[in-house]
């Protein structure tokens, strides 16, 4: 008999629905199967029949085996996996088979059925030595959320300041859902895998006398293949109750899913840039809609989208807030520090190194925020003018002073630093701009004379993408700052959110201006984020700052003190920043009350890129395809970074204030650009980026 399976086909093949083949007999929909596709022997998906299903042409090819003892993937894991095709204009098996283990699709069935055994059996030593958790007493306005999310449907958007205790709020729904059903797992997403250690340890206390350690996993990339499969395997056959992970744990199949939380929901991390471009805050919402589990939003600065989305007035999502830090930890008061009445080339003002000094020499630390690696972001003659361009992309080799080396930040290409320059020969040419490189390195000359209350000399340390490039070095790193042996940490966003300092009671952002003025709606938005982020690493343990009798700081040094921006950040009025950010977003057209997608091209020229873009553009509108009369196509235009690796770059924005028409539109627009793409030689690929988080 015939049956549907959804296979991994190319991205933007024309074929993009499940294939037919044959086998004697019924397999129920979700059943893992290898096929042969062209010249392999590939995984499959056994799909439900679509509604349009007409028998197929020709002569089918038969299923090769069928992957035993694994429960089939089940109906709500595949209408995610449909929906999100659907909605990000994806194939279905490019979704359905992604979203799998890599080491899945390369085991036989005699491999899986020694590793389901193994799993078995560990889970039966696992079963019997469990207790009761931990109870922790709640605030006031945790036990208040915390009640709401359990009588009430959500969705939920928990508003809490920096350190008012979102994450206890969120083991306390864990909790209830796990008790509530003796069967029901939940899925706790963070944005970065950086926070997914602390994050498992903190479940761990919490959860595994009650459930056991085998009954909570983490699914994220930093994960080797033989870990992500022993995780999604756990998750798959409900032997794992709780499933921390980054976007990417989105998809994972959870047959008994009870709650979603998704942490720092604001981040831009959760949308994924490769691939099928999805967002996992979107889909958690689908999903628990869809399968009827709650789902929890929190942050301390939500998206606009999710703010407006939880305006009482809108009324789609339950908005709780938590204004309070725990403990009566008072929040960090902002100082100003403006550039323009400081010395020229001053990288760090003299009271901002005083306050450092005062708050070193006491033993605190502090925190120092630069969102750009490397020591400096150009090499420049001034002779002649070179600059140390990058020879694939059409952006600048960042100079790293530690090995010497010019490196390329979006293709990676890397040269040596070179003796003299190489347009004209000059020695002298210098470093343009900072990174925390830099910064390590000025802030380790200033404070060499400051001394500690255990007598010994101030260290500063830098932690970004560079420092942390090997196993566990991250870990490594944050242990030395939480054990007290750096006073200053320099680094980039990756240390501003979600980590819990004790004794960081000053923190400092050095060059936050460029995104006030930035071409994206979306970077006064971010940066407000990030710094009420920061803020929020500093003074969270009242004790401490009582016994020290300090008082949390934020400095900035910026060259506008007076952009509104900063006025809100003074009072920590992050309800007033958005009302601000939503009405010229509502006066622009801009989302949330617009609709966008993008459709991006690479090409061997820019020419032959906004070409096709061009083409299709004229090619919908000759076509007057579905929607079109709701939806605005504008002209095409090269990226920011225009070419990356020798390859050009443009783009062409689509929006419509209905996301119908635009879905309707996009779906209808694919025959087209399919068409279109075989008439552009030199064009190398396309893709449509629905709902883009960057233009």
């Amino acid at each position: 008999m015939s049956l549907h399976v959804a296979v991994q086909t190319p991205a933007h093949s024309s074929i993009g629905g499940p294939l037919s083949y044959l086998h004697d007999s019924a397999l129920p929909a979700g059943t893992l199967v290898r096929v042969p596709l062209g010249r392999r022997e590939v995984l499959g998906i056994v799909w439900d029949a679509p509604a349009d299903a007409s028998p197929a042409a020709g002569e089918l090819r038969a299923i090769a085996s069928v992957l035993p003892g694994l429960p089939p993937l089940g109906q709500a894991w595949r209408q995610l996996v449909a929906f999100a095709a659907r909605y990000y204009q994806r194939g279905l098996g490019e979704v359905a088979l992604a979203a799998l283990p890599p080491s899945l699709r390369e085991l036989t069935a005699e491999q899986l059925e020694r590793r389901l055994r193994r799993k078995a059996v560990a889970a039966n030593a696992a079963a019997g030595d469990q207790a009761l958790p931990v109870s922790i007493a709640l605030s006031a306005e945790q036990t208040r959320a915390a009640g709401q999310i359990d009588a009430e449907t959500g969705p939920f958007l928990l508003f809490g300041s920096t350190g008012s205790g979102k994450t206890e709020v969120y083991l306390h729904s864990v909790q209830a859902a796990l008790a509530a059903n003796p069967q029901a797992q939940a899925l706790v997403l963070v944005p970065e895998i950086n926070l997914t250690p602390q994050l498992e340890q903190r479940f761990r206390a919490r959860f595994e006398p009650l459930v056991g350690h085998q009954a909570i996993v983490s699914l994220h990339s930093g994960m080797t293949p033989a870990q992500r499969l022993k995780s999604w395997l756990a998750a798959h056959t409900g032997q794992a109750r709780i499933v921390l992970g980054t976007r990417m744990a989105i998809f994972a199949s959870l047959p008994h899913l009870a709650l979603i939380v998704v942490d720092e929901e604001h981040d831009a991390s959760y949308k994924q840039q490769e691939g099928a471009r999805y967002s996992a805050r979107d889909l958690a919402l689908w999903r628990g809609r869809d399968c009827g589990a709650k789902v929890l939003l929190g942050s301390a600065t939500p998206s606009l989208e999710s703010w407006h989305a939880s305006d009482p007035a809108v009324g789609r999502y339950q908005r709780l807030a938590m204004p309070s830090r725990i403990g009566a930890a008072a929040l960090p008061r902002l100082r100003l520090v403006d550039m323009g009445q400081q010395p020229r080339r001053t990288v760090f003002a003299p009271p901002l190194i005083a306050a450092i000094t005062e708050r070193v020499e006491k033993g605190e630390q502090c925190l120092v925020l630069l969102n750009r690696r490397g020591f400096a972001p150009v090499l420049h003659c001034h002779a002649c003018g070179w600059k140390s361009d990058c020879p694939h992309c059409s952006a600048a080799q960042v100079f790293h002073k530690i090995d010497r080396t010019l490196r390329c930040h979006h293709c990676g290409c890397s040269a040596p630093v070179p003796r003299a320059c190489p347009g004209c020969g000059n020695p002298d040419i210098a470093p343009v701009g900072r990174g925390t490189e830099q910064l390590e390195e000025q802030l380790a000359a200033l404070l060499r004379n400051v001394i500690t209350p255990e007598r010994r000399a101030a260290r500063v340390a830098r932690i970004d993408a560079d420092t942390t490039r090997a196993k566990g070095a991250l870990q490594e790193q944050l242990a030395q700052v939480h054990a007290g042996e750096v006073d200053v940490l320099v680094g980039t966003q990756m240390v501003a959110k979600g980590h819990d300092f004790r004794r960081v009671t000053l923190v400092a952002a050095v060059q936050p201006d460029s995104a006030l003025f930035s071409s994206d709606f979306r970077a006064p938005e971010r940066l407000f984020a990030l710094l009420m982020q920061a803020a929020g690493r500093a003074g969270r343990d009242a004790h401490y700052m009582a016994a020290h009798q300090s008082a949390p700081e934020l400095w900035v040094q910026t060259w506008h003190p007076g952009h509104p921006l900063f006025a809100a950040l003074r009072r920590h009025d992050y309800p007033g920043f958005a009302a601000q950010q939503l009405a010229e977003r509502e006066a622009a057209a801009m989302p949330p009350f617009s609709h966008q997608a993008l459709l991006r091209a690479d090409a061997r020229t820019q020419e032959t890129a906004q070409g096709f873009l061009q083409a299709a553009s004229d090619a919908a509108r000759a076509a007057r395809l579905p929607g079109t009369d709701y939806v605005q196509l504008y002209p095409p235009v090269p990226l920011a970074v225009q070419r990356v690796a020798g390859v050009e770059r443009a783009q062409m924005l689509i929006e419509s204030a209905h996301r119908g028409a635009l879905q309707q539109f996009l779906a209808a627009w694919q025959p087209l650009l399919h068409d279109e793409r075989h008439r552009h030689k030199g064009l190398l690929r396309w893709l449509v980026d629905v709902d883009p988080q960057a233009i």
